[in-house]
């Protein structure tokens, strides 16, 4: 009886250890801006490049998780400048789409062109759980050349692709 006792202490004491948080790193930003400063809604930051929509054809890239492994079907495309690829979620999630190692010159708009409700960080979509659910990537005004795509949680397992751009 006293080991529960002291079990119960226990996990009480390391439930309350992963609990809290620090309060101050939840301010709200919005109440701490200068007035005037905001962009008006929908328009891009100064210094910001805009998304382009896709000019061209859409391709589809499938991402998979199976008996055969963790891929992008297919891994290694050619597009042209300006058209999307619609990266499609169909078995063994969570998958998302992250590229790696992108030259200056084209990493802005190629995180532009990103849906900002599918974006999770700079140049990577959020995860993808469900069969069915995509996102098209446009590289409208994306520079000629390789684009290494990679899916985070499946990179150790060498779900990569690359993606170039005629």
């Amino acid at each position: 009886m006293r080991f529960y006792g002291l079990a119960l202490a226990m996990s009480a004491l390391v439930l309350g250890a992963c609990g809290g948080g620090d309060d101050a790193a939840t301010t709200d930003t919005a109440t701490t801006a200068a007035p005037g400063a905001a962009a008006p809604a929908g328009a891009p930051a100064a210094g910001a490049v805009a998304a382009a929509a896709v000019t061209g054809q859409i391709h589809e890239v499938k991402m998979v998780g199976d008996a055969q492994g963790f891929r992008f079907e297919p891994a290694n495309i050619t597009i042209k400048q300006g058209d999307g690829v619609k990266f499609t979620m169909v078995s063994g999630g969570p998958h998302n789409v992250a590229f790696e190692n992108v030259a200056d010159a084209a990493k802005a708009q190629l995180d532009a062109n990103i849906p900002a409700a599918e974006k999770m960080s700079e140049l990577q979509t959020r995860y993808y759980q469900n069969a069915g659910e995509e996102v098209t990537i446009s590289f409208a005004n994306v520079p000629a050349g390789a684009y290494n795509i990679v899916c985070i949680p499946h990179a150790a397992m060498n779900m990569r692709g690359v993606i170039t751009v005629q």
